[in-house]
């Protein structure tokens, strides 16, 4: 979908060798998220800890799914950019890599905050795709506000 041949490399390299994919424990939350127009279906999951000064921290995002290399590629981008940030920091990947996927190839997206995720940004000029490449990210944004409670409280899936 992106015109530049690196960029394809890079998301075929995140789909052939996908980082965080396989379901592990600990966990808060496992989400189901499924893209309606293609069949691309994802089960994600999210441990979040805190660290010494109190923040939320990303300890492991972990995924099972299946579909196109596009949202495959992207469940793993996510996996490596945000494991190990603070919840503030995952949060403004997330949200650079939205605002780029809703861009339609207009914005040129920052490398230093997204990562291989800039990637995809001939894929948001397809609208079809965006879909595909948000899908790990939406389940992501939904795991983390249902798991942040469960990390105040303490409670952990093992």
């Amino acid at each position: 979908m992106s015109d530049d041949p690196l960029h394809q490399e890079i998301i075929l390299d995140h789909y052939r060798n996908p980082r965080g994919r396989g379901l592990r424990a600990p966990f808060e939350v496992q989400v189901h998220h499924v893209n309606p127009t293609c069949g691309d279906e994802i089960d994600l999951r999210v441990h979040l800890t805190k660290d010494a000064d109190g923040r939320v921290v990303v300890s492991d995002v972990s995924y099972d799914g299946q579909g196109c290399s596009i949202s495959q590629a992207s469940a793993s981008v996510l996996a490596e950019q945000i494991v190990g940030l603070s919840l503030g920091d995952a949060l403004m990947v997330q949200q650079g890599f939205s605002e780029l996927m809703q861009s339609r190839g207009t914005l040129t997206p920052d490398e230093d905050l997204l990562g291989d995720g800039i990637a995809f940004a001939g894929v948001s000029k397809y609208p079809a795709r965006v879909k595909c490449a948000l899908l790990a990210w939406m389940a992501w944004r939904d795991a983390v506000s249902q798991a942040v409670d469960s990390v105040v409280e303490g409670k952990t899936s093992e």
